[in-house]
């Protein structure tokens, strides 16, 4: 994670504002940006800060599993969102950072952010 808390939090306003917007373009020019700027690390704490905005307040405490039924048939970047909030959620930044790099490995990052994004978005539009 990068020592500028505020930073990230900017970032993660800005990609969720372009988010509702539905702009994935400027979503992923705004990531690259946040790679540029602070790399692989900066992305992380973006995209955890978008992970607590879908768990919201007051998530429930105990443990998230990783699996669920059904997990292996969704599409890579589903998968991986979802591995990635319940890693926020067991409050587990390696296996965060883990999800991150894997994905990154994969040449699948871009993707997976877009998701994170979308999926930040849609909770946030259900929740009213």
């Amino acid at each position: 994670m990068t020592g500028d808390s505020h930073g990230v939090f900017e970032d993660a306003a800005l990609v969720l504002d372009r988010a509702l917007a539905g702009d994935s373009d400027a979503v992923a020019d705004t990531f690259n940006e946040v790679v540029g700027k602070a790399g692989v690390s900066g992305v992380t704490a973006v995209a955890w800060c978008l992970a607590s905005t879908i768990a919201g307040d007051g998530q429930p405490s105990g443990h998230w599993s990783l699996e669920f039924e059904g997990i292996e048939d969704a599409t890579y970047d589903a998968r991986w969102v979802a591995r990635f909030v319940s890693a926020y959620l067991n409050e587990d930044m390696h296996t965060g950072q883990a999800l991150i790099g894997a994905a990154d490995a994969d040449g699948i990052l871009s993707e997976c952010l877009l998701t994170l994004a979308g999926s930040t978005a849609a909770t946030l539009r259900r929740r009213g």
